[in-house]
């Protein structure tokens, strides 16, 4: 089972939603990098569950505890160990769960592949491991403003619900005043009452969380194996629910002439530009300087209370009406996931670079 990204800047995670507790390595990271241990609890309090009425009433803490690889407040240069401790596991809410394969879930492939599952809560499939790549690219922010480079992600889009201006036209500082982190309040308030509609209804629903990256320097990527979009995409595909990824204008160039898609180079003083940014800050798979943008597409959260067909591991056929606790949208806790994805895809390039 691979269970570590990247090349120099690597990060291991480890840990299931219902064991003792979850954590990782980060190798990789240059010494002298300033580890601002509020900035990291900050940004693992942003995905952490029962933050509000819309997401899993699971409790948990989530206190970051940092093992090695800091000294007086910096990177040393060597592994950074941490752990997290699950402190509210509910595990007898899947007793019922043991020998039933739900929908959409990963309770079949793993059982086929592996052998073996951990029925309690999705055991290492569960989204409670992402709690743990929320540290590591916190991190990896960390070392990345030192280079200049920040990114943010937001909810752009809630089912049908979806954000009514370019973000180029929208205050981004915006984005952590309501629950459902999208910066235009008046489409978030639709956003958060449709999300607790289908929480009553038992049901789920998806979006999109949208991404810019600024202060990208020219020349992260590789033009053919290790493009930048491609190593972006791997990293968001690599979260829960995610069924999709675009950069640029995405699917939307389909209906574009070549002409209106291309991007015209111009003179900005002494520096290169582009009058427009079609390509999304990569051409060639590589950076060109300009704001990287990126959009990833989240499905329905599988796990709902609505009652389901199914097959338990016999064959037989079930009907399934799940119980524990789920997100009816993931979208509002997966925001500092996509941001600490992207990061981790960015500084290892960085310093593959240089």
């Amino acid at each position: 089972m691979s269970n570590t990204i990247g090349k120099l800047f690597t990060f291991t995670s480890f840990g299931e939603s219902h064991g003792k507790g979850i954590g990782g390595i980060v190798d990789g990271c240059p010494s002298g990098i300033e580890i601002d241990e509020t900035f990291i609890q900050n940004e693992l309090n942003r995905r952490r569950p029962g933050q509000s009425d819309i997401s899993t009433p699971r409790k948990e803490g989530d206190k970051v505890e940092f093992l090695s690889g800091i000294f007086e407040g910096k990177s040393t240069g060597t592994p950074i160990a941490f752990v997290i401790w699950n402190e509210n596991q509910h595990s007898f809410d899947y007793d019922h769960l043991k020998e039933v394969y739900r929908p959409s879930h990963a309770d079949f492939t793993y059982q086929q592949k592996y052998g073996i599952r951990d029925h309690r809560g999705g055991g290492r499939s569960s989204a409670r491991e992402t709690a743990s790549r929320v540290v590591a690219g916190a991190i990896a922010k960390l070392a990345l403003k030192n280079y200049g480079i920040d990114i943010t992600a937001f909810t752009s889009q809630v089912g049908h619900i979806a954000m009514t201006q370019n973000f180029e036209t929208t205050d981004l500082s915006l984005i952590e005043s309501n629950v459902v982190r999208c910066p235009q309040p008046e489409v978030a308030e639709k956003m958060i009452e449709y999300i607790k509609e289908l929480k009553k209804e038992g049901d789920s629903i998806g979006g999109i969380i949208s991404c810019i990256i600024k202060g990208v320097p020219v020349g992260l990527g590789e033009p053919i194996f290790d493009k930048l979009q491609a190593r972006l995409a791997q990293a968001m595909l690599s979260i829960n629910a995610t069924h999709g990824f675009d950069y640029g204008r995405g699917f939307e160039g389909v209906s574009l002439k070549g002409s209106e898609m291309n991007d015209s180079f111009i003179k900005e003083g002494n520096k290169v530009s582009t009058k427009t940014n079609n390509s999304g800050g990569v051409q060639g798979g590589i950076s060109n300087g300009q704001d990287i943008y990126f959009r990833v597409l989240f499905k329905p959260v599988a796990t709902i209370s609505k009652k389901q067909d199914t097959l338990d591991i016999h064959t037989n056929e079930v009907e399934l009406e799940a119980r524990g606790r789920h997100d009816p949208c993931v979208l509002p806790r997966a925001v500092p996931i996509v941001e600490a994805m992207a990061a981790l895809t960015l500084i290892d390039l960085y310093l593959t670079k240089n």
